[in-house]
C-alpha cells in the first residue's frame, strides 16, 4: 500500500512557475514509476509527465515539453513537477500516481497506475 500526498498548487499568473511535490508513504517508493496527471473541469484526466523507478527515464505529453520537468528523490520518497512558463490552459487539478508494473508503452495510461493522490489545484490566470 502506498499513500500519496500532493502539495504546491496555487494561483499564478501566466508565465509564472510552480513546483508540485508528491510525498509517498512506505519504504518501497523506488519500486514504483511515478506519474503526474491533470484534470480540468469538464475534461477527462490526462497524462502530463512520468518518470521511471530510478528517475533515469522521463516522459512528457507534447503540450508541456520544454516547460515542465519531472524529477524524483528516492531518499525522500518524493516526486516533483517543476512547471515553468505556465499558461491558462494548464489550469487543472494535478494528481500524482504510482505504477508498480510499468512498461514504457503503458506509462502514459492512467489505467496502468495503482495508487493516486487526492490532487492539488493549479490555477493560471491570464
Amino acid at each position: 500500500q502506498v499513500q500519496l500526498v500532493e502539495s504546491g498548487g496555487g494561483l499564478v499568473q501566466a508565465g509564472g512557475s510552480l513546483r508540485l511535490s508528491c510525498a509517498a508513504s512506505g519504504r518501497t517508493f523506488s519500486r514504483y514509476a511515478m506519474g503526474w496527471f491533470r484534470q480540468a473541469p469538464g475534461k477527462e484526466r490526462e497524462f502530463v509527465a512520468a518518470t521511471s523507478r530510478s528517475g533515469g527515464s522521463t516522459y512528457y505529453t507534447d503540450s508541456v515539453k520544454g516547460r515542465f520537468t519531472i524529477s524524483r528523490d528516492n531518499t525522500k520518497n518524493t516526486v516533483y513537477l517543476q512547471m515553468n512558463s505556465l499558461k491558462p490552459e494548464d489550469t487543472a487539478v494535478y494528481y500524482c500516481a504510482a505504477d508498480l508494473l510499468y512498461t514504457t508503452t503503458q506509462i502514459m495510461s492512467a489505467g496502468s497506475y495503482d495508487y493516486w493522490g487526492q490532487g492539488t489545484q493549479v490555477t493560471v490566470s491570464s
